[in-house]
């Protein structure tokens, strides 16, 4: 077994789970902001990770993505994983349409600006080469580097148009899709979701995005990807 390997698949997942909760906070403080408190009166207005796990999308699937990654498969590639979906009641909303897209976009909007803000301690990492802090550099880089990399991640999978996925609210708003039509499509969502991405066209246009995505914010902070 490659206990190198090992250990940076457990640490992504470690890193996972803050940046999973940030994700599920969002959602629920956005949607309390927006008048519904469901989700504040179940507590998920939290930065407590134990508020926003779910067996499957939390524990299960990224596990298997670590399997997977020690199995040198392709699929490994991608932690795939989401959290407890924040209860939303629409009759709560001021304008339900419009608020249940703001809901939705609040997670992988926190994604984005939690990869901006961290591509910040990457910058102040690689800044330490060359200096008696280079180790210490180094680790901050490569561990804020790493939950960039997730943030991203997370953020596009999310956006993908299945539910019960961020991205799915964003089509029924857009095409006024009843919800009675889209909770009989969610029923269905775990698994079109694992079909979706065995197609590798997919992978293919996630991976764009995100290595785009890294990219940009490199260049935007005057970072060298090779230095981390």
């Amino acid at each position: 077994m490659d206990t190198q390997l090992l250990f940076y698949a457990l640490l992504t997942y470690l890193c996972f789970l803050p940046v999973l909760t940030f994700h599920e906070f969002a959602h629920a403080w956005v949607a309390w902001k927006c008048g519904d408190d469901t989700a504040k009166t179940l507590g998920r207005v939290s930065l407590n990770p134990i508020r926003h796990m779910e067996l499957i999308g939390t524990v299960i699937l990224p596990l298997a993505a670590i399997y997977l990654q020690m199995s040198h498969s392709p699929l490994g590639g991608f932690i795939i994983g989401w959290g407890k979906p924040v209860p939303v009641n629409p009759n709560n909303l001021r304008r339900p349409r419009l608020d249940d897209t703001l809901i939705a976009l609040a997670g992988p909007g926190m994604n984005f600006l939690l990869a901006f803000a961290l591509m910040f301690f990457v910058k102040i990492g690689v800044a330490g080469t060359g200096t008696e802090m280079e180790e210490i550099g180094s680790r901050l880089a490569t561990l804020a580097g790493m939950l960039v990399s997730i943030n991203l991640i997370l953020a596009f999978f999310n956006l993908l148009p299945i539910p019960p996925l961020d991205g799915s609210h964003l089509l029924k708003n857009a095409i006024n899709m009843s919800y009675e039509t889209y909770f009989r499509f969610a029923q269905m969502g775990i698994i079109i979701i694992i079909l979706v991405l065995n197609f590798t066209p997919v992978r293919h246009l996630l991976g764009f995005l995100i290595k785009s995505s890294m990219d940009w914010l490199y260049r935007l902070y005057g970072v060298h990807p090779g230095l981390t």
